[in-house]
């Protein structure tokens, strides 16, 4: 333990004696260990905002949708299907939506619009927060009244205010028009970055009770798909597969494949999925730059063992055994990475909480580094790796030294 020591204290001081060259010699082992902290921090920490977006708005939500040989059989989702699916335990809420293009006269202008049918339970698969008035409900729903929902942003450019709860709407669809009283204005939810509702130059959205649409749309009441908001406690795919089991009773096609699932979760996977795969490739190629660095700790080793030719001579004839020198020069290469690794790691924790900073800054959000301590360790790790895996060939070349040989040498 002793002689490691001392081999430890002769490394410290030989560094301390060429701090410009030793600096520059970690300077590879500083950048790459940085790039890599910093890069897969932010994606974690990005990827936790994301995932905390969409768990927001999709926790539980199951999407079911009819297949295309289920349209071929004229098989679609029907609002009977609906209340039955309504009644499963573990289901929240239900919704249809079907989705029309049509148009609108204002007096700022003609405006483009989608025209959403939907049902009783929209309020709640939407994850609407409302400004002004109130969504529709079950009753609307029923009785088919002409009323009709929009979002703020919607209502600026219909109207010029967003105040215009019990203003009308005059839409036109498929050559036939109507009448829509507006009951309700909705907002988007703050810390809505990633998973954005509307975006401009979108045409506006206009939500509707499915049951008013029925002079407007042939087959309004037959839908290609519903959302259903389960129990977020609960196994989604266990409900998915209990509604898909009673869709198929109600329509006599077990086996047909005529109802697809989606759920968020699945979504948000895949989503994670990308991501990572995209935060390992950058990682990747950052940590290019630790091989670079390794290389650089080699050459300067190999310079040093040239300066210390005769101080090895001198070792070796005084007795010092092979071992011992090359544990002197693997010793001095791995502190110069260790050095460089903790530099890294500091440099690499603060670029991560600079750069989360500025981004949430500039897209009015909070995200926050998603510092891994495994990923640190695993950094300080592998600089240490480095260090000994490039410092072996030029410790073995200081060991394998003639002393007469060296002793020869200027």
């Amino acid at each position: 333990m002793g002689g490691l020591y001392e081999y430890i204290k002769m490394a410290v001081q030989n560094i301390r004696a060429n701090k410009g060259r030793s600096f520059l010699t970690m300077l590879g082992i500083i950048i790459g260990i940085a790039s890599v902290i910093a890069i897969v921090s932010i994606g974690e920490g990005t990827k936790n905002q994301m995932n905390s977006e969409i768990d927001g708005i999709g926790a539980g939500k199951i999407a079911i949708s009819v297949s295309s040989d289920a349209m071929t059989e004229d098989e679609w989702i029907t609002p009977e299907d609906v209340q039955e699916v309504r009644k499963l335990d573990d289901v929240e809420g239900v919704s249809v939506s079907n989705s029309y293009d049509g148009e609108t006269v204002t007096g700022k202008g003609t405006f483009s619009i989608m025209l959403t049918g939907e049902g009783p339970d929209a309020k709640m698969i939407n994850n609407s927060e409302m400004k002004y008035g109130n969504y529709f409900g079950e009753q609307e729903t029923e009785e088919g009244k002409n009323v009709c929902v929009i979002s703020d942003s919607d209502a600026k450019r219909l109207f010029g205010t967003d105040d215009v709860v019990g203003m009308s709407l005059d839409i036109t669809c498929y050559d036939s028009s109507k009448s829509f009283r507006i009951i309700g204005v909705t907002t988007q939810k703050e810390n809505g970055t990633f998973v954005s509702y509307t975006y401009d130059g979108m045409p506006v959205t206009v939500n509707i009770p499915y049951s008013s649409m029925d002079d407007l749309v042939v087959g309004s009441d037959e839908f290609y798909s519903i959302t259903v908001q389960a129990d977020k406690t609960q196994d989604s795919q266990g409900i998915a597969d209990q509604i898909v089991h009673l869709l198929e009773k109600r329509h006599q096609c077990a086996g047909e494949d005529y109802f697809q699932v989606e759920s968020f979760q699945d979504i948000m996977k895949s989503m994670n999925e990308m991501l990572g795969m995209v935060t390992t490739f950058i990682s990747f190629v950052a940590g290019i730059s630790l091989l670079v660095g390794g290389i650089g700790v080699m050459n300067i080793m190999l310079v040093s063992v040239t300066e210390r030719t005769r101080e090895i001579g001198i070792r070796k004839s005084l007795g010092a055994k092979t071992a011992s020198i090359m544990l002197q020069f693997l010793a001095e290469a791995a502190i110069l990475t260790v050095i460089g690794g903790l530099i890294g790691i500091l440099l690499g924790v603060l670029a991560a909480y600079g750069i989360c900073t500025v981004m949430s800054n500039s897209m009015g959000m909070a995200i926050s580094p998603g510092i891994s301590p495994t990923v640190v360790l695993a950094a300080t790790l592998f600089s240490c790796a480095v260090g000994v895996f490039f410092g072996i060939y030029p410790a073995r070349k200081a060991a394998k030294l003639s002393p007469i040989e060296a002793l020869r040498r200027n």
